[in-house]
Parts: C-alpha cells; sequence; structure tokens
C-alpha cells in the first residue's frame, strides 16, 4: 500500500498543480482511478486511502469486484469501457455512472432497463474527436459535421431514466502531452455547443484525460480524470 499511497499523492499534487494553472479550483476536479486488470485487494486498499471512485473497461470484470467487496458503501463504480448492447441491462443495474455512451441505441436500451430497475442513471456521451477509427463515440471530430448529431442527441435527452451529465473523450496517444490539448479543447467546445442547444440537460461534467495527458485535459476543462498507470501501475491487459 506504500506504492499506491505514493503514486496516489504524486497524482493528487499534480492535479492541484494543473488546476491551479489553469485558474480553476482543483476540488473541481474527480479523479477516477482505473482498476482494470487488478483484483478486488486494490480497490480495498485504494478505499482505506480515500479513494471512492473506481473505473472499470470490462462489466464482467467490473460486477466480479462488486460481489466481493459489498461493505465499501461509499465506492462509486464507473463504467469507463465500451458498452456492448447485450450487457446493457447489467451495467444499468451495477454501475453508478455510464462514462462511455457512444448511440442512440445503447443509451435507448440503457434507459429501458434503468426504468425496469426503478432508476435513474447518469450518463455521459462518449464523444470521438479524433477521427481515430479505433476510438468509439458520436463522431465529433469535425466542427463542421455537429449539426448532424443534433436529431438523435434531442432523442436522447428526453429519456427518463437516463439523465446526461456531460461528455466524455480521449485523445490520440501522444508523445507530448501538450499535444493532447485541442482534443480535449474540442470536446469543451462541443459541450459548449450542446448546453446552447440543449439547456434543459446538464452538460457539467467533462470526463478526458488519463494517466499520460490528464494535466493537459485539466488545463482544458475536465472535471474527471481517469488515471491507471500512474497510481495503480500498468495493467497485466494492458492500456491505462
Amino acid at each position: 500500500m506504500t506504492d499506491l499511497q505514493k503514486n496516489l499523492d504524486e497524482v493528487t499534487a499534480r492535479i492541484t498543480q494543473a488546476a491551479k494553472k489553469a485558474q480553476r479550483d482543483p476540488g473541481e476536479v474527480s479523479l477516477i482511478v482505473v482498476t482494470k486488470g487488478y483484483p478486488a485487494q486494490t480497490i480495498q486498499d485504494l478505499y482505506e486511502l480515500g479513494v471512492h471512485d473506481v473505473g472499470e473497461s470490462y462489466v464482467e470484470e467490473g460486477l466480479e469486484k462488486q460481489k466481493g467487496l459489498t461493505s465499501l458503501e461509499r465506492a462509486q463504480w464507473h463504467m469507463i469501457g465500451h458498452v456492448q448492447s447485450r450487457k446493457a441491462e447489467a451495467v444499468a443495474r451495477h454501475f453508478d455512472l455510464v462514462h462511455s455512451v457512444d448511440s442512440l441505441k445503447l443509451a435507448k436500451r440503457l434507459d429501458r432497463f434503468s426504468r425496469e430497475s426503478g432508476r435513474v442513471l447518469p450518463i455521459l456521451l462518449e464523444c470521438n474527436v479524433s477521427g481515430e477509427t479505433t476510438k468509439h463515440g458520436w463522431p465529433a471530430w469535425d466542427q463542421k459535421q455537429w449539426e448532424t448529431l443534433m436529431p438523435e442527441i434531442a432523442q436522447l435527452v428526453e429519456l427518463s431514466n437516463v439523465r446526461i451529465h456531460g461528455l466524455m473523450s480521449m485523445a490520440p496517444l501522444l508523445e507530448e502531452s501538450d499535444k493532447a490539448r485541442p482534443y480535449f479543447a474540442r470536446t469543451r467546445l462541443l459541450r459548449d455547443h450542446l448546453t446552447s442547444k440543449f439547456p434543459q440537460a446538464d452538460w457539467s461534467q467533462l470526463s478526458m484525460g488519463m494517466s499520460g495527458d490528464f494535466e493537459a485535459a485539466i488545463l482544458e476543462g475536465a472535471t474527471m480524470v481517469r488515471i491507471g498507470t500512474a497510481i495503480v501501475g500498468r495493467d497485466p491487459i494492458g492500456g491505462d
């Protein structure tokens, strides 16, 4: 746990420094610790260090961990990975926030299963702001095409059992983190555009930034950063 504490302290300090550089309150930025590939004990250790927001990329893995960690009453489970339609029911019933809603079809399924569960599920809309074919999300890399997204977003806003709270995006993997800023800035501009189009929805959250670029994301307005490697180490599966 010593290494976890050290890494957590270092990341927290970097978040604070980046927020102050952007003339923002560090308290505006929530840390989601990504624990994919790591056992439930890692989450238990993090919880004892004050981490309550846990990010999982795979539905089955997240559910298995939840079964063994029912005593963590303040834990908030974030689904940050791609959600297949057939797994929407499990996600709607067992996760506290879904960052990766990337289609109207998925949103409708989450809405249906949330309604059946008697809950309203907070969601973020995942946006592909880089144009990379390896990334999921609403096609948002070309600002000139944003208007083509509006009819589906309008339908999504009207759903009663999923509640929009903002956007999620990922920048390309770049050697220099500052070069990620334009992608995060594009996400923020899209958020502002959606706010003007659909003021009845809550667009306040921007889930942006991972271990290699979270400071750049904070400079561009991130309110949630999803960090794995910098805290728990590179996961056995690979990636952040």
